[in-house]
């Protein structure tokens, strides 16, 4: 039977994403878990991967644009069948969507359901309202949000999206109209120009997602800072030798993440997370890394920190990383995780605190190691020192327990021999 790939349903409040762009075409055979398309989510580029084999049939969204989740995207035959059966399976595709009401559809988005296709959330993003005709009122979580902002009555707009739906465009080209038809204001003559000129630019999906995250994060987490200096030395010589015997280099940022992984499960009350009406304590240990690429901040998860071998870390955290920076992250790929390291050294930061990734209730900043006189047994000597500086929930983590935390990662990472202990080096 024919299958209709949808828009996929991605976290927190994201009613629609960007298909940035195909990686098939029309006639095409594709196998199972082959990636279709790139689309852009608030959180990163992903990869859209066929759930089965099959012959595309029909692409029903160009590059570049704006779909709402749980719409379809695409047509995938099975063998034997022809294009009569893509007017089939978008009919049985097209009578899922239901209907709700708006105050349901945001009890809903609080209880924390995500979307689903065919469910009351409506995964084309589509609530419902009545018209003071009594007919339905069809328009997506993000037109009715940019609606209330401007003070425009949807019932006059004119939907073009799905089944009539309103979106966006219609939205933003209604407000054109309105504001086009208002007498102009004469403003006041300026007293001067400015002595700089300037450029404005436009604000993406990924950087509103970071800015709301982070906003978010600083004003309702209670952060505090535990920081402290650690003697690089031994790591370093101790990277030197993994790195003669591993057939996968190792690099600091992997030793690093690896000494999280060994303290959290040292320190386990530290691994969990705020869950509004418990502590969710974890027995595993899943990390995030932050990733700098052109178009925003991203955080792939290293899952199983506490059981890979160094060798098998490095590889899945550089394999991760590359496709972070290529944007071929998967959905799952970047969703979960206890604690996060931001490291900073490469750019030659000495010390920074980094704001927590809710609903982590850890982050590790990662400062330079450079060259700082030190005292060993009383005397004066040269050392490389990195400082590290931990935030921490306050609502999961005291400041004795951070306190602990850190303590434990410093001394795995001027004891490395430690993050090998029942790991061992496999190369």
């Amino acid at each position: 039977m024919a299958n209709v790939v949808l828009m996929p349903a991605v976290v927190a409040d994201a009613v629609d994403a960007v298909l940035t762009s195909w990686l098939v075409e029309m006639g095409d055979q594709v196998t199972k878990g082959q990636a279709l398309a790139e689309i852009e989510t608030d959180k990163a580029n992903v990869e859209v991967t066929a759930e089965r084999a099959g012959k595309v049939g029909r692409l029903l969204a160009a590059a570049g644009d704006r779909v709402a989740v749980g719409a379809p995207i695409c047509v995938l035959l099975a063998a034997g069948e022809d294009a009569s059966a893509i007017a089939a399976a978008l009919g049985e595709a097209a009578e899922r969507p239901v209907p709700v009401d708006v105050g349901e559809a945001a009890a809903n988005a609080t209880a924390g359901s995500p979307p689903a296709f065919g469910t009351a959330a409506a995964a084309t993003g589509s609530t419902a309202s009545a018209r003071a005709n009594g007919k339905r009122l069809f328009a997506s979580p993000l037109a009715r949000r940019l609606a209330a902002e401007y003070g425009l009555d949807l019932t006059g707009v004119q939907g073009r999206g799905p089944r009539g739906r309103v979106v966006r465009a219609d939205v933003e080209a209604a407000v054109a109209v309105r504001n086009a038809s208002r007498p102009a204001v004469a403003a006041d003559e300026p007293t001067g120009q400015a002595s700089a000129g300037f450029e404005d630019i436009e604000v993406t999906r990924m950087r509103q997602a970071i800015a709301r995250r982070l906003t978010e994060s600083k004003s309702t987490v209670p952060h505090f800072y535990v920081t402290c200096d650690v003697r690089m030395d031994a790591l370093l010589a101790f990277r030197r030798q993994v790195n003669q015997i591993s057939a996968v280099k190792v690099s600091i940022n992997d030793l690093i993440i690896k000494a999280i992984g060994m303290a959290l499960l040292a320190v386990p009350d530290a691994n969990a997370i705020w869950n509004t009406t418990s502590i969710r304590r974890f027995t595993g240990v899943d990390v995030s890394v932050a990733v700098s690429t052109g178009t925003g901040l991203v955080t792939p998860v290293v899952r199983g920190v506490d059981r890979l071998p160094l060798s098998e870390l490095a590889a899945v955290t550089a394999d991760l990383i590359g496709r972070a920076r290529a944007g071929r992250l998967k959905q799952s790929e970047i969703e979960g995780g206890s604690f996060s390291v931001s490291n900073m050294g490469m750019y030659g930061v000495r010390e920074f605190s980094a704001i927590l990734n809710p609903p982590q209730s850890g982050i590790l900043a990662v400062g330079a190691a450079e060259q700082r006189p030190v005292v060993v047994d009383g005397a004066l000597t040269v050392a490389s020192v990195a400082t590290l500086t931990l935030s921490c929930d306050h609502r999961v983590i005291d400041g004795a327990l951070g306190a602990q935390l850190l303590q434990a990662i410093k001394a795995s990472l001027e004891e490395p021999l430690r993050l090998v202990v029942g790991a061992g080096i496999r190369g």
